[in-house]
């Protein structure tokens, strides 16, 4: 997979559009969204929380929330801001009752250790609810930028608002689904996960699906890598990725030594985050 990653990312630095690519490379992906299209709340609770019944099971991806952080998570729900939010995306009454069904921690990777990530279902309407009238949130904290921004950008101080005008400038139907909030003094993202929402889990794939699938993203990184490097930057840049310093990768051997050292990373990052917020909550 990373020699094809090599491979897509370089031909994007060449000129070679990502939709130009063979379609044995494009062909997960696309099938993944289109399977997505077709999906409803059922089939991603199923997916999410195991379960059509308003619960989220605890387990290795969903952790019980402190007293502290329940009753923060009540209060938000009950804002008037969130409320417009529900309200909007999928034409419900906006003056539906609102009600917190269920709440827990979400593990989700690196993007939540030490940090605020929670699965929350909401009730919207009468009590005799249907499949529609649950939703299911997602809210997590906005962190400072890791990237520099251009001199002369207005951009807002505020992370979470940050996240949102970038979202609105990239994918305009996904920042109007988004919220700026404050959570236990912190910058918080909040948006309904909707169906189509489905990410690409490299579970799901063959193996010879997930090579294809590397390529094909990894162009459509390189793609936009170049649109922001001039000619000699890309040139330099290619030359980069022609060194070989392994006999038995054909990638650069520096690639190979950040991903590996990125999962162990993670990996500790993990169990110290389970040593740290997990154990003293089960004690």
């Amino acid at each position: 997979m990373i020699e094809e990653m090599v491979i897509g990312y370089r031909s994007a630095l060449n000129g070679r559009r990502a939709d130009a690519m063979p379609g044995k490379d494009s062909a997960p992906v696309q099938r993944v969204m289109q399977e997505a299209m077709r999906r409803r709340w059922k089939n991603l609770a199923e997916e999410r929380i195991h379960d059509v019944h308003p619960t989220i099971p605890r387990g290795d991806k969903f952790w019980e929330v402190s007293k502290a952080e329940r009753k923060a998570l009540v209060e938000l729900i009950g804002s008037e801001e969130l409320r417009a939010l529900i309200t909007a995306l999928r034409s419900r009454d906006d003056n539906s009752a609102i009600e917190m069904l269920d709440v827990a921690y979400w593990v989700k990777g690196c993007s939540s250790l030490g940090r605020l990530r929670y699965a929350l279902l909401a009730g919207v309407g009468p009590k005799n609810r249907t499949d529609g009238d649950i939703c299911f949130l997602d809210i997590k904290e906005a962190t400072t930028a890791a990237a520099p921004r251009a001199a002369k950008a207005q951009m807002p101080r505020d992370n979470a608002r940050r996240v949102i005008e970038g979202a609105r400038r990239l994918a305009p139907n996904l920042g109007e689904r988004m919220l700026a909030c404050r959570l236990m003094g912190r910058s918080v993202v909040v948006r309904e996960l909707m169906p189509q929402d489905l990410k690409l889990e490299m579970e799901t794939l063959t193996p010879d699906e997930a090579v294809h699938a590397a390529r094909y993203l990894a162009s459509v990184v390189g793609e936009a890598h170049a649109h922001q490097m001039d000619k000699v930057q890309r040139r330099e840049w290619r030359a980069a990725f022609d060194k070989r310093s392994s006999k038995t990768l054909d990638a650069p051997s520096w690639l190979w030594t950040s991903i590996v050292d990125l999962v162990a990373m993670h990996e500790r990052a993990y169990l110290e985050h389970c040593r740290r917020y997990s154990l003293p909550l089960a004690a």
